[in-house]
């Protein structure tokens, strides 16, 4: 047992703690306060302390636990919300009031609810770390599989029965070939969240995470098992485009860390996702969610624990074989807390007052992600899961130059640069599409091809074109005006406003609007750009402008995005009004 000789703030140093290693968890002080050891000199550990230490002070004791930072793993996950050492909110709030009391030791699964466990495997089958040894049907969306832990050697089944069982309930017995040591099995299992869970091998991304929102999909996609960043200045949509790639992706299992941000943004979240279908099944979204809560308010320290909990979490369900979307909300805030402790610990700052390590962290962090061949015997069918990582960002007035930008984008194959000037246009999302890429163009195109149309990835090209000539053509009308333009540059600004109002622009409070299939999608884009095909032959053939311009047909392609998703017969007769078009 250690003395605290030192408090400041989080962080917390004491002595005599001989013994200890790094990243251990700690209780601190005469309340049992939560900590970890993040450094360690001769018999002095310095602690990041992850509740107020108010009150605390030299002399109070510091229990090791022996143990590192973990989290539990098994049914129950879904629907949770979360703090960010995986305390479940609603049992503190139904325990405790609003407010969580110092020193509260809550497990992260309930230990009273009984799941239906129906085994895969028989007795005498031969398992290991990561096979899947049963399943439990947790939510109406999800069957969670139970699997062995990843460290686990090669094993044989000696015992497992199916029924109803408590998680702390054994469902079997297995007897480790190496040691013929026997053990029990149960539901869950504990897992370190500084260590990434461990897989087979990492395959190249190739499938497009559709989100629903036209200017991601069409023209800045995400793989399922990518990574992207949004940064963007205040009140430029970051925690929206967040929520909304939360309720519309076609990931199986969505993870959506609240790192530092305001509590009614969370509270929004908690309100709207049990009232949200799911697009494809119509069941409530909150039934394939986990929510990890780390507001402005609560404890500094707890921001970096908060990332690592919900990222574990993803990869747990990646491990089953599912397709898992987490959004972290924001990782600026994470790096905030990072600088507090480093300032704290008296280290050399580096750029900006940021630890020199940053990076690393923020690289380390991002590379949980990807599309992995899971970890399981050669007994077992081969299972494929992906973990695709959405990351905010919040830079100081939206600079872009900030070092944790910079590091993000330099670990990020998507970036979705927010510009305030869209914002306050009301152009929403405001995800400006002269500065924002994406590298997995490459990698989704035969999916695209395939699945939706040989034609779409062309057509993206071309509109970006437009979007891009139309940027150019804008600064002559700011020089010497409009009059000063040929009518075919005319034409492509009508187009492009075309693009920007009835393709880009979408309204993520419409029923209709806020969700758009890729199908859908290709065919808008496509219907857009014949007409700018057909115009072009128009002025051609010596038709003024004018005239183009105050066709009927763009008010309808104007309201072409309100068009529900089963009326697909809808854009086959207006592409039929305009392949047949005449003046």
């Amino acid at each position: 047992m250690g003395t605290i000789i030192r408090v400041s703030g989080p962080l917390v140093v004491a002595s005599g703690m001989t013994g200890c290693k790094m990243y251990e968890i700690v209780r601190v002080g005469e309340k049992k306060l939560i900590g970890e050891i993040i450094e360690l000199k001769s018999d002095t550990a310095a602690i990041q302390v992850y509740e107020e230490t108010t009150g605390i002070g030299p002399g109070e004791p510091v229990i090791p636990t022996g143990l590192p930072l973990s989290v539990e793993l098994g049914p129950g996950l879904l629907s949770s919300i979360y703090d960010g050492i995986q305390r479940p909110l609603d049992i503190v709030y139904l325990q405790y009031g609003n407010w969580i009391m110092r020193g509260v030791e809550l497990p992260g699964l309930n230990r009273e609810k009984k799941w239906s466990f129906t085994p895969t495997v028989k007795k005498g089958d031969k398992v290991a770390g990561g096979d899947i040894l049963g399943t439990v049907q947790e939510t109406p969306l999800i069957l969670h599989k139970i699997l062995l832990p990843p460290d686990t050697p090669t094993a044989e089944i000696v015992e497992i029965y199916p029924g109803e069982y408590k998680i702390e309930d054994p469902v079997g017995k297995i007897r480790l070939l190496n040691t013929g040591e026997i053990q029990n099995i149960y539901l869950y299992h504990r897992w370190p969240v500084r260590i990434p869970r461990k897989y087979k091998r990492k395959l190249p991304p190739e499938e497009p995470l559709s989100t629903g929102q036209r200017v991601i999909d069409t023209f800045f996609p995400i793989a399922k098992g990518g990574t992207a960043c949004i940064p963007g200045p205040f009140g430029s949509g970051k925690t929206v485009i967040q929520h909304q790639l939360s309720k519309w992706s076609d990931a199986e299992i969505i993870i959506f860390i609240g790192c530092g941000e305001r509590g009614n943004e969370m509270a929004d979240v908690l309100l709207e996702f049990p009232e949200l279908k799911d697009p494809k099944t119509k069941r409530p979204l909150i039934e394939r969610t986990v929510m990890v809560a780390n507001t402005s308010n609560m404890p500094v320290a707890a921001r970096e624990a908060s990332i690592y909990t919900g990222i574990t979490i993803g990869e747990y369900f990646r491990d089953m074989g599912y397709n898992v979307a987490l959004m972290a909300d924001s990782t600026s805030r994470w790096a905030e807390a990072l600088r507090e402790i480093s300032g704290r610990l008296e280290e050399m700052p580096g750029e900006e007052g940021y630890p020199a390590y940053m990076a690393t962290r923020i690289a380390e962090f991002y590379e949980r992600a990807g599309k992995v061949v899971c970890l399981s015997s050669d007994t077992q069918p081969e299972r494929i899961g992906t973990l695709s990582v959405i990351g905010a960002v919040s830079p100081p007035g939206g600079d872009l130059s900030d070092p944790v930008v910079q590091a993000t984008l330099r670990v990020v194959k998507v970036f979705w640069s927010l510009e305030d000037k869209l914002a306050y246009m009301r152009h929403f999302p405001a995800i400006s599409w002269l500065r924002s890429y994406s590298l997995y163009i490459k990698n989704i195109k035969s999916y695209l091809e395939n699945n939706i149309d040989k034609e779409f990835p062309q057509l993206r090209s071309k509109a970006l074109k437009i979007l891009q000539e139309e940027a150019t053509l804008e600064e002559i009308v700011r020089l010497v005006g409009i009059e000063s333009l040929s009518p075919l540059e005319r034409l492509t600004l009508l187009t492009a406003k075309s693009l920007r109002e009835d393709f880009l622009h979408q309204i993520a409070f419409d029923p209709v609007d806020t969700y758009t299939s890729l199908y859908k999608q290709y065919r808008m884009l496509k219907i857009i750009l014949d007409l700018h095909e057909k115009c072009v032959k128009f002025l051609s053939e010596g038709v003024p402008f004018e005239k183009i311009e105050k066709l009927e047909i763009h008010e309808e392609i104007g309201r072409m995005k309100f068009i529900l998703e089963d009326k697909i017969e809808e854009f086959d007769k207006l592409e039929e009004k305009v392949k047949n078009l005449s003046l």
